[in-house]
C-alpha cells in the first residue's frame, strides 16, 4: 500500500538547499583557484628606477667647463687646473 507522505514540499526543500549550498561552495573554490593562478602567472614588478649619482654629471661638466675658463683667464695654472681636476673627478 501507499504511504502518504506528510510533508512533501519540506522534503523537496531540503534537496534543493543542501544542492543550492554545495553549489555556492564549489563556485567559491573555483573562485578562490582563479585567483591563485592569476597571481602566481602575473610578472613581478618592475625594479624601481635608479637614482642618479650625488652631484649629476651636468654638475660635474660645468664646474670642469669652469676651471678651464679660469685657466684660460690666467687665475689658475696648470698645475693648479689639473689638481682642481683630479679633485672634482674623485668625488
Amino acid at each position: 500500500m501507499f504511504v502518504r507522505r506528510r510533508r512533501p514540499l519540506l522534503g523537496a526543500a531540503m534537496i534543493g538547499g543542501g544542492a543550492y549550498v554545495a553549489g555556492k561552495h564549489a563556485q567559491q573554490r573555483q573562485a578562490e583557484e582563479y585567483e591563485q593562478e592569476q597571481t602566481a602567472q602575473a610578472p613581478p614588478p618592475p625594479p624601481p628606477p635608479q637614482a642618479p649619482p650625488a652631484g649629476g654629471s651636468t654638475d660635474l661638466v660645468a664646474k670642469l667647463q669652469q676651471l678651464k675658463e679660469l685657466q684660460d683667464a690666467g687665475a689658475l695654472s696648470p698645475e693648479e687646473f689639473e689638481a682642481a681636476k683630479q679633485k672634482l673627478l674623485a668625488g
